[in-house]
């Protein structure tokens, strides 16, 4: 029976790693776990944040930077949340503009050199990330140092909804950037861009969205936030299953999540990615669910924070000693221990 208080407001921003909550809500298995939810589409992370702290969402498909922000205070909007369980790993990759081409940028080696010798433009060569407290900053970053190149020495870094990488980039208004998907194969596929790397070769393993709860929503439904995170744990389940992508890049499709094309789904979704340079396999471009990838680790949460700070988002005085207070094992426990059969 679905639970007669108020409903459970779910936001989520349209990426292919929405999967959980789309699968949740479309198969009817926030009410097999007695939940009333209600999505909430968001077009950014900087959206999601404001809604979180204003108290219009009660939780969210999110980035795990929106975490740290809300909870270290690391702005004026401070506000206590939790991480009871990661929904993802891995997701993304870097995009490239056709006009850096390929045969003399390779996986990124040539890029220093092709901006200090060959790059015409008036305007500095420009990236984008998805928000400032994204993974996806972090991996740029990552990317750009390992290749020679400092943003904001040698190039200029801004932050887009993921939604509107694929036009800027196709209107020239940047250069290339880093999302999660489809926005990669939105615009490769449209013959605008390549893909030098995905997140999985830059980072095996990563954490990517997490699930981030209302701290004022745990302590008064705390069973509800038990059960959420239990239903979305089940979808993570169901999204792994090779034999169900059809049926998710036929859900993900609809306007009410990404609005993409199946092929352009497909692209990452299913069992080979088209980079723009090659045929690459997709096995583990995605994953949802396996070994100890959902559980709220302090490992998990340290990756985060040791990328934080290594582009200068947090002060080295603030350590890991609270992590586990915003990572919470115990709800993924509990959730786990909810968890009904497959």
């Amino acid at each position: 029976m679905v639970d007669s208080r108020s409903p459970i407001r779910l936001g989520f921003v349209p990426l292919n790693d929405c999967a959980p909550v789309a699968v949740a809500h479309e198969l009817g298995i926030f009410e097999k776990y007695g939940l009333n939810v209600r999505l909430s589409r968001q077009p950014g992370w900087a959206t999601v944040r404001d809604m979180l702290f204003y108290g219009e969402l009660d939780a969210a498909q999110s980035i795990a930077g929106l975490a740290f922000y809300l909870a270290l205070g690391l702005s004026k909007l401070r506000r206590e949340v939790s991480v009871p369980l990661i929904l993802s790993a891995h997701g993304n990759a870097i995009t490239l503009s056709n006009e850096l081409p390929q045969d003399i940028i390779r996986n990124g080696e040539g890029l220093a050199g092709f901006v200090q010798h060959r790059w015409k433009k008036t305007r500095p060569i420009t990236f984008a990330a998805a928000h400032r407290f994204s993974s996806h900053h972090i991996l740029l970053h990552a990317w750009l140092r390992r290749h020679g190149l400092e943003p904001g020495r040698d190039l200029e870094l801004v932050f887009l909804p993921p939604p509107l990488m694929p036009q800027n980039l196709a209107a020239g208004h940047i250069d290339g950037y880093c999302v999660g998907e489809p926005w990669n194969s939105e615009a490769i596929l449209a013959g605008n861009a390549w893909c030098p790397a995905t997140s999985s070769e830059l980072a095996t393993g990563h954490p990517e969205k997490v699930l981030l709860i209302d701290g004022t929503f745990v302590g008064e439904r705390r069973d509800e936030a038990i059960a959420l995170g239990a239903a979305l744990l089940h979808a993570c389940r169901i999204c792994q299953d090779p034999d169900f992508r059809d049926e998710l890049v036929d859900l993900l499709a609809r306007p009410s999540y990404t609005g993409c094309s199946k092929k352009t789904l497909h692209n990452s979704l299913g069992p080979v990615f088209l980079s723009g340079r090659g045929d690459l396999d997709a096995s583990d471009f995605h994953i949802f669910y396996g070994t100890d990838l959902n559980c709220p680790s302090t490992d998990k949460a340290s990756w985060f924070l040791s990328g934080m700070r290594s582009v200068g988002l947090v002060p080295e005085t603030i350590t890991g000693g609270s992590l586990t207070r915003l990572y919470r094992q115990d709800l993924f426990r509990a959730s786990e221990k909810a968890l009904l059969p497959a």
